[in-house]
């Protein structure tokens, strides 16, 4: 088999990589790559704050959709950053590639936590805003697929699930630093204070948590196998060009993007993000602050169950975890949210000192008051659970699908057009679909259309990659090999 004969022909530069240096490897790249996260999703965690500040007032709805829109131009930019520091990540080094993403992340984030607002320069506020979003969305787009990389060429080739599921962990991890940094800053500071300048400080964490990272990451050495290849003259001179310069290797983009990273993407930003937003939208009215410590809770819980998706995907394959998935979030999705709306309980106007209390515009505050936080917390861990199933595995079955002289480019561009178009502007959807049909529950019909598609797609064309050696330098793959037989049997 093509398999066994990856093996024998190109031997493994992991199995000489001590247990301990492995770790190492894993702390600093997903401590940076957390760092990224933080910096990417704390504009998301704030977004009606931010709505407030860099959008002309007069108009909530508007304001907040400007500002998901603003959030999705970051997601946006993803796919070319992908293709910009995937290049040099396949030519230059691996290591080097997501120092600078790293860099230029936290310098992007730190601006924003000093930008002055819509009241003080203008139509300029929004504009720089949306600037500096698709600055960080280039720089995402080179990191997360650095990192993966990086891990996966350290570790051995029985245990890439396990080892990569704890760089899967940061991008919940960078969601949850967002939440409890939020909550420690607003809760620790007076109202006025908070509206006024506090909501800067989390944008202004990241110069300190970038310095750290850097520093740690500054000390550590390029991957085992990139040296390798380097060392023999064997890297790519052209990157972009043997990634997308042929049919073949576009067949395995496309089949990876829609079997694999789409329905992933979808389910992680309804689960972990809109579900957020959802929960303090006026449908269902809960209070911010329970929402997010109750979204904090749930995150921390559900950790761990990327690394067991992930060793699992190790036994059972990364195809049967990941579309197990797919195929639950397509089923689930809309009854768990309604759910979540039962026990968020009825919706009443605000009382203070016997009179209701009134929004700026003179409207009642109307606030869920009185939600089943248990319920809710269980019901949102079992959202969690979902995520783990289609992104424990995900990084190795990426790493797994493409050709080390090429692999930091064709991984990074599915992954990032995949969370960066699927999942990135699936909050803008999902909320202009409930603005437009009236229904608090319209905007799931995207992200269970979505997964049910990567159900389809991935369970008709996706090859099993668990027990591919990822130590072929060269050109083929047996995703490639895979879809060239599926086609050929079609012509006959």
């Amino acid at each position: 088999m093509a398999t066994q004969a990856q093996r024998v022909s190109n031997p493994n530069p992991t199995d000489t990589v001590p247990t301990a240096v492995i770790w190492k490897v894993i702390f600093a790249s997903a401590l940076g790559t957390m760092i990224e996260w933080y910096d990417f999703y704390i504009f998301g965690s704030l977004a009606t704050v931010i709505a407030t500040n860099f959008f002309p007032k007069g108009n909530e709805t508007a304001a907040l959709l400007s500002t998901f829109a603003t959030f999705g131009a970051g997601f946006a930019a993803r796919p070319f950053g992908s293709l910009v520091f995937g290049r040099v990540g396949d030519m230059v080094g691996r290591k080097y590639a997501f120092l600078v993403t790293l860099l230029i992340m936290g310098g992007a984030t730190t601006l924003i936590g000093v930008l002055p607002t819509y009241a003080t320069i203008g139509i300029a506020a929004p504009i720089i805003l949306v600037i500096i979003r698709i600055i960080q969305g280039l720089a995402l787009g080179g990191e997360y697929g650095g990192a993966a990389v990086y891990v996966a060429e350290h570790v051995p080739d029985s245990k890439r699930g396990f080892y990569t599921s704890f760089i899967q962990i940061t991008a919940t991890l960078g969601l949850f630093l967002s939440l409890v940094v939020i909550l420690v800053v607003r809760g620790t500071m007076d109202p006025v204070a908070y509206a006024s300048w506090g909501w800067r400080l989390p944008f202004l964490l990241s110069i300190f948590l970038v310095g750290i990272s850097v520093y740690i990451r500054s000390r550590m050495k390029e991957s085992p196998l990139f040296t390798k290849l380097k060392s023999e003259g064997k890297t790519s001179q052209s990157p972009l060009k043997d990634s997308f310069g042929n049919r073949r290797n576009w067949k395995v983009i496309l089949t990876v993007l829609f079997g694999a990273a789409a329905g992933q993407a979808v389910i992680w930003y309804t689960a972990q993000f809109y579900v957020n937003s959802w929960l303090k939208s006026p449908g269902v009215a809960m209070k911010g602050d329970t929402v997010e410590q109750i979204v904090a809770v749930a995150l921390l819980l559900g950790m761990p169950f990327f690394v067991v998706s992930g060793a699992l995907s190790d036994r059972i394959g990364r195809k049967k975890v990941m579309m197990t998935g797919n195929l639950l979030g397509a089923i689930l999705l809309y009854p768990i949210f309604q759910a979540l709306k039962y026990f968020a309980g009825p919706i009443t106007p605000v009382v203070s000192n016997g009179q209701p209390m009134l929004d700026s515009a003179g409207k009642a505050v109307l606030q869920a008051q009185s939600p089943n936080v248990f319920m809710i917390g269980l019901l949102i861990f079992g959202l969690v659970l979902l995520v783990t199933l289609v992104y424990g595995p995900i990084a190795a079955f990426l790493v797994e699908s493409f050709p080390a002289k090429i692999r930091y480019t064709s991984v990074s561009v599915p992954y990032h057009i995949g969370n960066g178009y699927f999942g990135g502007w699936l909050p803008f959807i999902a909320t202009a679909l409930v603005a437009s049909t009236g229904s608090i529950y319209a905007g799931l019909w995207f992200p269970i259309g979505v997964a049910l598609m990567t159900f389809v797609i991935g369970m008709v064309l996706l090859k099993e990659t668990n027990k591919v050696s990822i130590h072929d330098e060269a050109g083929d793959n047996p995703m490639s090999q895979e879809l060239d037989t599926i086609a050929a049997s079609k012509l006959t």
